[in-house]
């Protein structure tokens, strides 16, 4: 049986999320405040957190902040604050998911499923997969063993940080779109916010590009060039770094 930690001062709402997890086979712990879910969420096996905003003693950012740095358990955010900063916000500290309430107790079901069922598969494919590694300029990222080194000193990154940068070095020298990026790292079937690629991508960047002597990962503006080493169509920013090794998304297409 799954385990849900509720972390949420709102009795009412943390008895109706409760309910409805248990009526759907999952196991459900309620915290009321921030500081005792962040005891819970650190010292117990959970395998996702749903996590409010605003919380007494300590804010859902701050908690969730703290458990990424430890553990990579999904995380859904849920609060009243709608606004794009507060969701952007919740994405850059680690979360995999937000809503806005009031919501539908169904779709909160619904994706914490989803969430849970890709985390599986994530999972199964680590043990599955083979351990090697990939060099690029002082990168060095250990597939196997999920671990980045950036000129050889280990840096910490989220689940969907590592997937989304080992995709990138995986496929030097090639443009994808933000959607491209969101359906490979968060699946077709996903119900997050495909704002959460920007926010992946500026955080991966903060981590790798301060200590190494490149830009790793550009931003090519859409500009079409022809007869320009021999490939037409090519982007003229995609274009000045085909002489070795770059990841690349294009910010711009949808």
């Amino acid at each position: 049986m799954k385990k849900v930690l509720i972390i949420e001062d709102e009795k009412s709402i943390a008895d109706l999320e409760r309910d409805y997890l248990e009526i759907n086979g999952f196991d459900a712990d309620v915290a009321l405040a921030g500081d005792i879910g962040l005891h819970k969420a650190m010292t117990m096996d959970y395998d996702l957190i749903l996590l409010d905003v605003m919380l007494p003693v300590l804010d859902g950012f701050e908690i969730c902040k703290k458990i990424r740095s430890v553990k990579d358990i999904p995380i859904m955010m849920v609060s009243a604050k709608k606004d794009d900063i507060d969701k952007i916000r919740g994405f850059g500290l680690g979360a995999d998911d937000y809503m806005v309430k009031p919501f539908s107790p169904n779709e909160l079901v619904a994706r914490i499923k989803a969430h849970l069922a890709r985390y599986e598969r994530l999972v199964a494919k680590q043990h599955a997969m083979p351990l090697n590694e990939i060099y690029i300029r002082g990168l060095q990222i250990n597939r196997g063993a999920r671990r980045v080194y950036v000129n050889n000193q280990e840096v910490v990154f989220t689940t969907k940080e590592f997937d989304l940068l080992t995709f990138l070095a995986a496929n030097p020298n090639q443009v994808f779109s933000k959607v491209q990026l969101f359906e490979r790292i968060w699946g077709y079937d996903s119900v997050g916010d495909i704002t959460t690629v920007t926010v992946h991508i500026r955080k991966i960047r903060e981590k790798i590009e301060n200590t190494l002597p490149i830009r790793c990962i550009l931003r090519p503006y859409g500009e079409r060039v022809t007869g320009l080493e021999g490939n037409s169509g090519v982007s003229k920013a995609a274009i000045k770094f085909l002489y070795f090794p770059t990841l690349l998304y294009n910010k711009n297409q949808a």
